[in-house]
């Protein structure tokens, strides 16, 4: 090896890190599937209603109970139309334009509560963890909220704060604020221990103490040398609360506590179709695929980020 070469590998730039993140993300297949459904789904509800420009409001009695048409393959005289391809519900609405708005509602919940959640649990945790005379309330106060009913909370509140969040910010803003602070304000205790456990080793290492020895104040040494490293776990977290703020929704409004009938979500869809379900399984069907199919790819994403964002199993 010639000089040139040594002196070219010497002042190469390093490799950038997400760069190493994103190779091992790619080998898990589970991850790679989920991030890919993930981006149908969100172009799906996003894009789609743009596409396919048909009110899910509309109702159009003649063309009520049309099924899918893929039942062509089991049954020719079945009652299609292509013009509805997913098939209509029994007031003749638009069962795709419905599974299109639905998701954009329920994602949407879902982003913005685990948004919501995973600042509540990092702010916690970083307390907790990092000034020792906090702890013990901290903790105890999560303790005490991982030990309540979460469901039946939730539907206290929505009871109780339902018709005035409603005449105060309108039917649906209102709903969607009681949902997402719901869901928000009981999702975030297991950030929060994820993030406590990772401080308290983090303020122990020597590049922590150096920059105490220096004089750094608390809150630049949190901002500066904490948060971006313990980035991973919060991401990792972030994901699997996004999958639970979605089911969790989805559970509220499948209960008949969520959304107005004429605003669908995908628990609100699924809550519709069950009396009929026995005529029609495919009402039933495509709600709870997107629902299930949505989480699944949300945990995988998570498993994948795991692995990706752990510096050992990266060979560093």
């Amino acid at each position: 090896m010639t000089d040139a070469t040594v002196a070219k590998e010497v002042i190469e730039k390093p490799r950038n890190q997400w760069l190493d993140v994103w190779d091992q993300f790619k080998t898990h297949k589970g991850a790679v599937f989920g991030l890919g459904f993930l981006i149908f789904i969100t172009l799906f509800v996003t894009i789609g209603p743009w596409l396919w420009q048909v009110d899910p409001g509309k109702l159009d009695i003649r063309n009520k109970d049309v099924r899918p048409i893929y039942m062509l393959l089991f049954d020719s005289e079945a009652k299609v139309n292509w013009a509805n391809p997913m098939g209509t519900d029994n007031l003749g609405r638009d069962i795709m334009a419905n599974i299109m708005q639905g998701g954009r509602i329920s994602l949407a919940v879902g982003w913005t509560a685990m948004i919501l959640a995973v600042l509540i649990g990092t702010l916690i945790g970083v307390l907790a963890g990092y000034f020792r005379r906090l702890d013990g309330l901290l903790m105890r106060f999560t303790d005490l909220v991982l030990s309540l009913p979460l469901l039946p909370l939730l539907l206290v509140m929505m009871l109780l704060f339902r018709d005035p969040l409603r005449a105060a910010f309108g039917p649906e803003n209102g709903i969607f604020i009681l949902i997402v602070v719901g869901i928000g304000i009981t999702s975030w205790m297991q950030t929060a221990r994820i993030v406590r456990g990772d401080v308290m080793a983090l303020k122990e290492r020597e590049f922590v103490l150096a920059a105490r020895s220096i004089g750094t104040p608390p809150r630049r040494m949190i901002t500066r040398h904490i948060l971006p490293n313990v980035l991973s776990p919060i991401m990792v977290s972030a994901t699997l609360g996004l999958a639970t703020a979605i089911i969790t929704e989805s559970a509220l409004s499948f209960l008949g506590l969520g959304f107005p009938s004429d605003f669908p979500t995908w628990g609100k869809i699924l809550f519709d179709s069950v009396d009929r379900m026995t005529a029609f399984p495919e009402r039933v069907l495509w709600p709870g695929l997107a629902i299930s199919l949505t989480v699944l790819a949300v945990n995988y994403i998570g498993d994948g980020l795991r692995d990706a964002l752990d510096p050992r199993i990266r060979g560093l």
